[in-house]
């Protein structure tokens, strides 16, 4: 009989750090994949990717709508309790052998309590990094809650097994979105029209003498002050000669300040030439940034597929502080100023030689290779 493999996905993110798990899993004769989707990876706002994951040919198992949008700093517990009761009910109905978990989202902690409290085995990709806001927190407790670890680095791995895992259930098989990089790579000819697939809010601009990405999420235990970091990089980007694509940022505490600035300077300024997309397909975008200019703002993208790809980076503030880091970023404070040096910095520099921190590309199929080698009822941390 095939192992039951369930899959929680939480956040847009999180599709394109498991996307070629799930289609090894799908490939592999002895696993059955069951695909469960929730929190702000179902909610327009932030960028839905359920009708991306089912574009792709996945099937989902499962939706939970249990995301509340406003984004205050009582809505993220609010938002696990949701989860923790819809999963531990189709946990005890669908009985997998593996439940797996990604990364370090908040929404993350649900999937691994409940898996760890019902006795299913956790398997957990991304643990041992170290970056700013909640996110070090979550990360550390679903480690401590897992059973198997998948991390991207040798660092990472270090740090799993000191915080108590038994290093035969630690394994460096690189990060599965490197996966997709890898492809991008192949080919990152830029073959679409961002405005006409996507298209999003804003002016529409010639983007083929280049242009700028940028993605900026807040940083929840710096929440009140998102309003005044998101204006700072704001007056950056129009202080460039290059035209912008702006992408909407996560479901966190601090959010709804840096959405309204957003729809404000749009509505104040419509013939600036930054356009606003939710979301692409995890390929559409890797094509996007690889051959933008410069992305800008403290996404995770910036740290691991950018320094694949080579892309140079302008990594703002302490989202990302401590996470390891190659040659492509250079890391500012949330001052215009030093942020526009940066960017100027970068544009001259151009593109980095490939690093590959973060996985050679094979993670996914990798990653199931070594599943299968797991026992389901193996219950060491």
């Amino acid at each position: 009989m095939n192992r039951n493999i369930c899959v929680v996905i939480t956040a847009r993110a999180s599709y394109s750090r498991i996307k070629t798990v799930l289609a090894a899993i799908e490939k592999h004769p002895s696993f059955l994949l069951t695909l469960v989707v929730t929190g702000s990876a179902l909610c327009d706002k932030f960028g839905s990717v359920a009708d991306q994951i089912i574009q792709d040919g996945f099937k989902i198992n499962a939706r939970f709508s249990n995301i509340l949008e406003s984004c205050s700093v009582a809505d993220s517990p609010k938002t696990v309790a949701l989860a923790m009761i819809e999963l531990s009910t189709f946990f005890a109905q669908h009985k997998p052998d593996f439940v797996i978990t990604i990364a370090d989202r908040f929404e993350t902690i649900a999937t691994a309590t409940a898996a760890a409290i019902m006795n299913i085995p956790l398997i957990h990709l991304q643990g041992g990094e170290v970056s700013g806001n909640i996110d070090d927190k979550v990360r550390n407790a679903v480690t401590q809650l897992a059973d198997f670890h998948f991390v991207a680095t040798d660092n990472a791995r270090k740090r799993v097994i000191q915080m108590g895992a038994h290093p035969e259930n630690v394994f460096n098989a690189g990060c599965p979105s490197i996966d997709i990089a890898a492809e991008v790579m192949q080919n990152h000819t830029l073959d679409f029209n961002p405005f006409s697939k996507y298209g999003g809010v804003g002016v529409s601009f010639d983007y083929s003498k280049g242009y700028l990405v940028v993605m900026q999420h807040s940083v929840t235990n710096e929440h009140t002050s998102a309003d005044e970091q998101i204006q700072q990089t704001f007056l950056a980007i129009e202080r460039q000669n290059l035209p912008a694509f702006w992408f909407w940022p996560n479901a966190d505490a601090g959010t709804d300040a840096i959405a309204k600035r957003m729809r404000t300077y749009r509505e104040m300024y419509p013939r600036t030439p930054i356009h606003f997309f939710k979301n692409m397909s995890p390929h559409d975008f890797l094509k996007l940034l690889k051959n933008a200019k410069c992305l800008i703002g403290n996404s995770s993208v910036g740290i691991r597929e950018s320094a694949y790809m080579g892309v140079p980076v302008v990594n703002i503030g302490n989202r990302q502080v401590g996470r390891e880091r190659a040659a492509n970023v250079i890391d500012t404070d949330h001052d215009a100023i030093n942020i526009g040096k940066a960017i100027q910095q970068q544009i001259d520099h151009g593109y980095y030689a490939p690093d590959n921190l973060y996985g050679t590309g094979n993670s996914g199929e990798d990653i199931v290779k070594i599943v299968n080698t797991l026992q389901p009822n193996k219950q060491n941390s």
